[in-house]
């Protein structure tokens, strides 16, 4: 993932990740209430604050006066984005604004991506596919962080996932490779249980409580079509 990228907090942000580095700040409604959380638990521990939000956008049913109040009297005030529209998700809306206002080939960090209910879930894994069209990565990642995993696509093709830099774990031991757009064939390397040529789909095998072997550095995994990639986060596991 290239430096530049932009983070989108959805409702649960993760506290093990910061905002600081971000090209820019956008809350999907009620992920501004999660992030002005974590700005008040920052400062409690003398840790630099959450406070640097560019953007709110949804239906706005869930955020809270006080937090539009708190982020739109700062020094650099947040831009809120009232966007009523039912047939689309507060995810769906931040993204498209990330989008629409950025150059093509950068990278969004969705904090709170997955966890809650199964169907929120599942919509998440959906807007994967829908904004990462084609077979490559032309407008940029997106990647989905939830409280305990990192979870993101990989397009037809060969990839390296680095877990480990400097003899230092990056990321846990558990890991999914998962058809949700149907068949595929993957080739793994660095697994404890690595396969060759193997037919993945609903309905047949799916590869899912996986574990990076210790002396792995590099994960090497070669799909004939789009898969899901998951692997657990460091220390949560």
């Amino acid at each position: 993932m290239d430096k530049w990228y932009n983070l989108l907090a959805l409702v649960r942000p993760d506290p093990m990740l910061t905002p600081h580095e971000a090209l820019t700040r956008v809350a999907a409604d009620g992920g501004a209430n999660r992030l002005h959380d974590l700005n008040k638990a920052a400062e409690a521990q003398s840790h630099p604050p959450y406070n640097n939000l560019d953007v709110i956008i949804g239906d706005l049913d869930s955020l809270l006066p006080s937090v539009k109040d708190y982020y739109t009297t700062l020094e650099k005030p947040a831009q809120v984005i009232h966007d009523p529209d039912q047939y689309s998700t507060d995810f769906a809306k931040a993204v498209s604004w990330i989008r629409s206002n950025h150059g093509p080939k950068t990278d969004i960090v969705a904090l709170g991506g997955l966890g809650g209910r199964v169907d929120q879930g599942l919509s998440q894994v959906h807007h994967l596919y829908l904004f990462q069209p084609g077979p490559d990565y032309a407008q940029g990642k997106l990647y989905l962080v939830s409280g305990q995993s990192l979870t993101f696509l990989l397009k037809p093709g060969h990839h390296s996932i680095w877990v480990r830099e400097d003899g230092e774990d990056v990321f846990g031991k558990h890991v999914g490779i998962i058809p949700i757009g149907g068949t595929s064939y993957i080739t793994t390397k660095g697994l404890e249980w690595d396969v060759e040529n193997w037919e993945t789909k609903f309905g047949g095998h799916i590869s899912t409580s996986n574990h990076v072997l210790p002396e792995t550095r590099v994960v090497e995994i070669e799909t004939t079509e789009t898969v899901l990639f998951t692997i657990a986060l460091v220390g949560t596991e």
